[in-house]
């Protein structure tokens, strides 16, 4: 009989542990997908760069170092985004991406500033385009990016309360890593008007 009592206790503590390990499986993946979605925008955000330079050079010759500042600032938000799109739960990833994507937008915000002295290029109908598609990829952006902070949170949440951190450490569910916005360039969407 105490051997029976004793099995019995055995088998409810795998059936919790299995449990609590299926929990931190589902909120893992939750938050890898969450960040597929910041993927989807950041690579659509991407994309519409060299069109954005290209449409620009035209107009703006004498403004070749911002340009290419641009661009080098986009290969390397670009870079940075792959390696975190393969390995969201790795926290150093996501703060290259951060500040990459901090850099990419610094690096815009003085391209548009300077747009600003080209008249020629501010009535130009596919640069206008081109800027509502990014404001539209920003606000996706940031929206993507609440989503994946929420699916984090509650990941991070649950793998540290108790009895779920003790499963939590040997079983390599290590925090995930916020995609938090540290400088105030980064936290407003790049501005895109040209009035």
């Amino acid at each position: 009989m105490g051997f029976l009592i004793f099995l019995g206790v055995l088998v409810l503590i795998a059936v919790f542990v299995i449990g609590i390990y299926n929990k931190l499986v589902t909120l893992r993946n939750r938050f890898k997908n969450a960040y597929a979605q910041i993927d989807v925008q950041l690579n659509r955000r991407h994309d519409l760069i060299p069109n954005l330079v290209e449409t620009a050079k035209g107009y703006m010759k004498h403004e070749r170092e911002t340009l290419d500042a641009v661009i080098s600032a986009r290969n390397q938000a670009v870079s940075a985004n792959q390696a975190a799109a393969s390995h969201p739960e790795d926290a150093s990833a996501i703060q290259n991406v951060v500040a990459a994507e901090g850099a990419l937008t610094g690096a815009l915000g003085r391209l548009f500033a300077l747009a600003e002295a080209y008249p020629d290029l501010k009535a130009n109908q596919t640069m206008q385009q081109l800027m509502e598609e990014l404001s539209t990829t920003e606000n996706k952006v940031a929206f993507a990016r609440q989503a994946y902070n929420d699916a984090v949170m509650q990941y991070n949440t649950y793998r540290e309360q108790f009895p779920n951190n003790f499963i939590a450490g040997p079983f390599n569910f290590t925090e995930a890593e916020l995609f938090e916005v540290d400088t105030p360039e980064i936290r407003e969407a790049v501005k895109v008007s040209f009035d």
